[in-house]
Parts: structure tokens; sequence; C-alpha cells
């Protein structure tokens, strides 16, 4: 039972019975209750402003309206007392057994504990990650990369129907670039000591793999071709090459993908064409000049005639170019037809982790999914904020392999998946963070992926002593979990539905780590504890008292792999 939910139903249906004899009369659509902890927790356990948000429709001051709900509310079965705060709040304290009892229904749901049906089967594309494939993912990827991931894992949990998506940025002068820059290091392989990286390529160690691969694949062969031959098969292959290690790094994160989607792809089947066509039919494409720029390449600008998107329909600040002067697509053209090609495929909502370098993007991005939605809001779009590497407090700035940038892969060998993918999580999307190596390896209750995982650890080693085995847990008596220390961490633990269901909503997986490391600190509070005062330790005299704390522990265990689950980290048993 999800304690939240529960009682915000038992509310309204009081409200329904009370519209049903005429006690109230209701103007308007009566709504639902919605229940949450109060912010002070002097004020109980439960508190709804239920009252106030429905006193216009029912014609009364708030207060009068929470009086009439009270006296129902007050007769529920395990509420202990009930009052009106302030303008019309209503605070509720339950009895101690409808806390306890939950511990009972976390071992029963398992792992299924936390899930619900928040999204009732809609369906939601999430993209994320999509770096362009002209290198390995680097750390700022990483970030966005495990953000979104563990969005689709608590939107799955959350009731929708989740589709993971890669969008590759295969079109364009960066994967020309890319293909010179390895036919330069396939020269170099070849032995030609005269071929050097030439200004704008790139110059990363990493295409000298791909261009070992090349002359495995094709000998000196490229070389007595034209380039117009040359070129576009090192493009494909280098983009291969690119994905294979994307891919690899992705998997060696946990991350699995549902679909790869290519800009070129849309591109060579007249996608972007088909795009703008529909854009042209709603009038929203035009011949016109832009302004000059305030700012940025305003020096440069001249003005001149093409072909734009009315954006500023849709609330951008500026109509968008969708085609060059050379008569190609914009990138924004191919993405308009990408987010088409998304919403035609069934999605009802889509959602795009971006790094910040990408703010300025968002407007318009949005305007033209609002132009074929119908200004339905079905684009949301995070931006994930920038990652310093540090070791020791000195700043991580490049790695050899990358040449000017820290590689996934480095992060990854230097620390661990789980602990890349909790420490990410431990800030949200719009802050800023530093991460540490020193620090997010030590153990130390200052680390908390350390500090959680120590939780479960502790947790399992308590279930698997040669005493537990001889208490019989149906003896229980859930009743005897009376200690404040006990009933602050049931509490944790019956919230985690209503803070999965608030997670879902808001499209915050952060929110799963924070409740981790407070339900962590509760949990490490009560075992101290016990070690100072043997009356709270978790194995006693008491057959009935042993077996009920034990549940308890357990139950913590449960809800850590949950939350993990959520966050793709694996829940640890011995440390």
């Amino acid at each position: 039972m999800n304690i939240f939910t529960h009682f915000s139903q038992q509310i309204t249906m009081i409200t329904d019975h009370l519209i049903q004899n005429g006690t109230i009369t209701l103007s308007g659509e009566s709504r639902a209750a919605a229940c949450e902890p109060p912010r002070d927790p002097s004020h109980g356990d439960l508190s709804t402003n239920y009252a106030m948000v429905m006193a216009k429709l029912a014609g009364m001051p708030p207060r009068d309206l929470a009086a009439l709900l009270v006296k129902d509310i007050a007769a529920l079965d395990g509420v202990a007392e009930v009052s009106i705060a302030g303008p019309g709040f209503i605070n509720l304290t339950l009895e101690p057994h409808m806390w306890q009892g939950r511990i009972d229904d976390i071992l029963s749901a398992g792992s299924k504990w936390g899930v619900n049906n928040l999204g009732n089967g809609e369906k939601i594309n999430v993209e994320y990650v999509s770096a362009n494939p002209t290198g390995p993912l680097h750390a700022a990827h990483a970030r966005g990369a495990i953000i979104g991931d563990s969005l689709a894992n608590l939107l799955n949990i959350c009731g929708y129907n989740v589709t993971r998506e890669y969008y590759i940025n295969d079109a364009g002068k960066q994967v020309e670039m890319l293909a010179r820059s390895v036919f330069t290091r396939y020269k170099q392989a070849l032995g030609d000591t005269s071929a050097e990286v030439m200004e704008g390529q790139y110059p990363g160690e990493y295409l000298k793999d791909t261009a070992a691969k090349l002359v495995e694949t094709h000998g000196d062969a490229l070389l007595n071709m034209d380039e117009t031959e040359w070129l576009p098969l090192i493009r494909l292959f280098a983009i291969d090459d690119m994905m294979l290690s994307i891919k690899s790094d992705l998997e060696r994160l946990n991350i699995h993908m549902d679909r790869f989607s290519s800009e070129q792809q849309l591109v060579t089947d007249g996608a972007v064409d088909a795009a703008m066509n529909t854009l042209t039919d709603k009038g929203l494409i035009y011949q016109g000049v832009l302004e000059k720029p305030k700012a940025g390449n305003a020096e440069e600008w001249e003005p001149r005639e093409q072909m734009l998107f009315r954006s500023t329909d849709f609330g951008d600040d500026v109509d968008r170019a969708v085609k060059k002067s050379d008569g190609s697509w914009t990138y924004f053209a191919s993405d308009i037809a990408y987010h088409l090609d998304k919403l035609n495929r069934g999605s009802d909502t889509l959602i795009n982790i971006w790094g910040a370098d990408h703010g300025g993007y968002v407007k318009r991005m949005k305007s033209a999914v609002s132009a074929f939605t119908g200004n339905k809001d079905s684009l949301n779009i995070q931006l994930v904020q920038l990652v310093k590497l540090m070791d020791g407090g000195q700043q991580v700035k490049m790695s050899k392999r990358a040449g000017t940038f820290v590689t996934l892969s480095d992060v990854l060998d230097a620390v661990g998946r789980d602990i890349l993918r909790f420490i990410m999580l431990t800030r949200r999307a719009d802050q800023t963070m530093d991460f540490d190596y020193a620090e997010v390896t030590t153990q130390s209750r200052e680390n908390p992926v350390f500090y959680v995982q120590y939780a479960h650890a502790r947790a399992s080693s308590v279930m698997r002593k040669d005493d537990v085995a001889q208490i019989n847990m149906a003896d229980a008596d859930l009743g005897l979990l009376t200690d404040s220390n006990e009933m602050a961490l049931i509490r944790q633990l019956a919230s985690f539905p209503r803070l999965v269901e608030a997670a879902g909503q808001a499209f915050e997986p952060h929110r799963i780590a924070f409740y981790l490391m407070d339900l962590a600190a509760s949990f490490h509070g009560l075992w101290n504890k016990g070690r100072d005062d043997a009356s709270l330790r978790f194995i006693t005299d008491d057959p009935k008292l042993t077996a009920a704390r034990l549940k308890l522990v357990d139950a913590t265990a449960v809800v850590i792999r949950n939350g993990f689950a959520i966050l793709g980290v694996e829940a640890i048993k011995e440390m």
C-alpha cells in the first residue's frame, strides 16, 4: 500500500459522499485529493491542501470546507488525529500500525515496491548521449548518458512505454573532416612520413586504431583512388568504427539503447524534404531576410534572402533558417525532420537530454515540435551542466588517447561503473559538479555511493548471520517496533512509492539518489544506536522482536536495491 495514495483516495471518496448527500454543492468538476508529508514533521504524518483547492468550487471558505471533511477523515481506519491548520490545511497523524504494516507490503512486493501506473502506457521517447561520431565519448557525455538512462529506468517503472534513443549526427562537415583525418592517419600507417594532421582535423590518437583497421581491410588500395572515391568510403568506415567504440563504452555503463537513428538516413530517405513540405503546407515556411544579430557573428552578417521557418509563431525569438546558401539543408532542418519522425512513430512525449552548450537551441526546437503538435507541449529538454574532473583537488584536463579531453573509458577505468553512475546523480542536472577521483573512491561517510552501498552490505550481513536462520519470521510482531528511530526508518521505507511517483512526474532521477542517501543515514544511525544500546540491537532475546527487526532490516535492503535499480547501480552484499 502507498499510504499517501491510500489516504488521497479516501479523502476524495469522502468528498464524493458529501456531494452525493447534498452537504456540498460544486460549481465545477470535483478534483482528486493529494496528500504529502508536511514540511514540519510536528504537524503530523500527512498533509493536504484539498480544502483550499476545492473551496472556490464549493462556494465556501476553505476552513469551513476543511471542517466538513475532518469529521469523516477522523473516522478513517488508521487515523489517530486530524487537525486544521492555517488557511485550510488538513493534517493527519496516523496510528503506528499504519506504518508498521508497510514492512510486510515491502517484503511481499520485493522488486515491485515502487512500481506504479503513473504513465498508463503512454509512449515516451528519451533521447540521450547522441554524441557526434567523430571520437570516443568523453567525461561530459557520461553525465548526460547516466541521467538519460536513469530517467528512462524511472519512467519505465512508472508505467510509461519508454524508447531509449541515440541520434547519430552522421551528416555534414564534421564527418567529412573525420574521414579526412582518418585518411591522414591511414597514410601514416602505410609509412608516409610527409602526412601530417592538418589544422581543423581531429588530432586524437584514437584515429590511429581506425586507420590500422582500414589498412587491414583495404591495404594500400585507397592511395590509388580519387578523393571522390575514398572520401565516402572512409567516411562510412570511420563512422561505423566510432559507433562501435561508443556502443562499447555505453555497454560498460550498462546502457542499452532501443534505437539508433541516423541523420544521414533521414536526408537520404527524403524525410527532411517531407518535413519541410509539411511546414510549407501549414504556411510556416517563407523566403525572407533575417535582422542583423546583436551579438555573435554580427560583423560577418550580410542581408540575404533565405528559406525561413516561422518559429516566432511558437515562442522563439527570431525565425530560423532551414536552408543554406548552397541549397543544402541546415542542421536545424534535419533536427526538425528527426523530431517529426519520432512523433510519427507514436511517441506522445519527447525528452531530450542535451549538454549545456545547447541552451540557445531549445526555443527553436520546441517551436518546431509545437508546429507539428498544434502547440501541445510535447517536447521536454533537459540541459546537463558541465563536469569538472579532479584528482586529489587537481583538475584532470586531457588524455593522450583523445588528445584534448578525458574519455569516458578513462573515467570508467579509474573509478568503475557503479561509482560513476551514482555520483553523477548526486547533483541536479542543471548544476555543475566537481568529480574528484580521490574522493569518490574513498571509503568514508563523506562518499555518498560508499555510504549507501555500505548500508545494503550491512543489511545483507545481518540477514546472513547464523542466528537469523533460527528465527521464525512468521512470529514477527511489527507492533513492537516502537522506537522513534525505527519508526522514522519505517516512514522512509513506506514513502518510497510516493517518491518514485514524484520523481517520475518531474523527470528527475536525482531524487532517487537523494532519497537513498537519506535512507542510508537513517539505517546507519539505527545500527550505531544498537551498538551503544543493547535494547536496540537487531538480534535480541525476544524472538518476536528479533523477527520484527529482521524484517525491518530486510525491507531496508529491498528498498535500497530497488532505488539502485532505477539508477543502474548494483547493490553490493559484501564490502
